[in-house]
């Protein structure tokens, strides 16, 4: 199988050799490196060539470490690379587990590992980071911005069909996070396809409406009545940061931009960032590349490998002997890597 690796800016080009290694030690998998990001936009004025849609749309699956940097604005990462993809491969689902690890502290007091376990279904491709809209009279004092949130029924439909189909697998309950008491509008229609699809195709599933600042709050205080949660695109992305604290350390968050119907590659990729304050340091986490890694693999029918590396990933925190900074160890990026390495071949 072909995978597309582009090891981005930052940390991410640490944490990508790290999974690089990991998959390496599990599976055979043809290894496409890109040179795309911060870099190449400093060399060529863009984040990626014109043909690299064509190039990633030739392999089964795409890796990516980070992208964005100082030196360049942050909306000229994200829209010359990760969402361009996003949006051209339809990628409509971003899936982002919140599970506390064995041997973790979470910053919830008490809290273990059977009461700290979510899945985030996010819808990926419009909602509040569609892109419609702009700005007027730049610089002048009644200047104008308008970010327009798009809604459309295919777009509810199928990201809320797949959130159904996941919690059907699991304790078969579904949150809907929405804010239509004030958004008339687009959470309106988003809580009228939710509670149609549920209805129609997964009556055995139990549906939950609930305003994302109520959520919020639910998660740090009940975080054990939560399993598959689905929400928008603003939504689900700032929850699941909190879902990461939650679990620990924003450095053990591993996501998938998912397209489901197989029609393009999907595109794995761990949620901490760039981290520039500490890239370059062998200071960064490489567990949630190597467990974004691990959804990669179970994506490409590779399960029995995709379950060695998670209980690979567990071994290793479970014992606490290797934990970098952020889970309040001592080791380095390299150090977490070979224990790891180490749990795959003496498991």
């Amino acid at each position: 199988m072909r995978v597309a690796v582009i090891p981005g800016d930052g940390v991410g080009q640490e944490v990508i050799a790290s999974g690089l290694s990991v998959l390496g030690a599990v599976a055979t998998l043809e290894i496409e490196e890109l040179p795309w990001g911060s870099d190449f936009y400093e060399r060529h004025g863009e984040m990626m060539p014109a043909n690299a849609l064509d190039t990633l749309g030739r392999c089964d699956a795409i890796y990516l470490g980070a992208v964005g940097w100082p030196t360049v604005p942050d909306h000229l990462t994200l829209w010359g690379l990760l969402l361009p993809i996003r949006q051209a491969f339809q990628l409509y689902v971003n899936l982002r587990p919140v599970n506390l690890l064995p041997g973790i502290r979470s910053p919830l007091t008490g809290r273990g590992s059977a009461e700290i376990d979510m899945l985030f279904i996010r819808e990926n491709s419009e909602g509040e980071y569609s892109g419609a809209g702009g700005r007027v009279h730049l610089g002048e004092r009644h200047e104008l911005a308008v970010e327009v949130s798009v809604f459309t029924r295919v777009g509810i439909e199928r990201v809320a069909r797949y959130a159904f189909q996941q919690a059907s697998l699991r304790r078969r309950r579904l949150i809907s996070v929405t804010k239509s008491n004030a958004s008339r509008y687009g959470y309106v229609l988003w809580d009228a396809i939710v509670a149609e699809v549920g209805g129609r195709e997964f009556p055995d599933v139990t549906i939950e409406r609930v305003h994302v600042d109520a959520m919020a709050a639910r998660m740090v205080l009940h975080p054990d009545s939560i399993d598959v949660v689905v929400g928008s695109n603003l939504f689900a992305d700032i929850l699941t940061d909190l879902g990461a604290a939650l679990q620990g350390s924003l450095g053990l968050a591993a996501s998938a931009n998912l397209d489901p119907t197989g029609e393009h590659p999907s595109m794995f990729e761990p949620v901490h960032g760039s981290a520039p304050d500490i890239a370059g340091q062998e200071r960064a986490n490489p567990l949630g590349a190597i467990l974004t890694g691990g959804l990669m693999l179970r994506h490409l029918g590779l399960t029995d490998a995709a379950d060695r590396v998670e209980r690979a990933v567990a071994e290793v925190t479970s014992a606490g002997d290797f934990l970098t900074r952020d889970l309040g160890g001592t080791a380095s990026t390299g150090e977490v890597t070979q224990a790891v390495l180490q749990a795959l071949r003496h498991p």
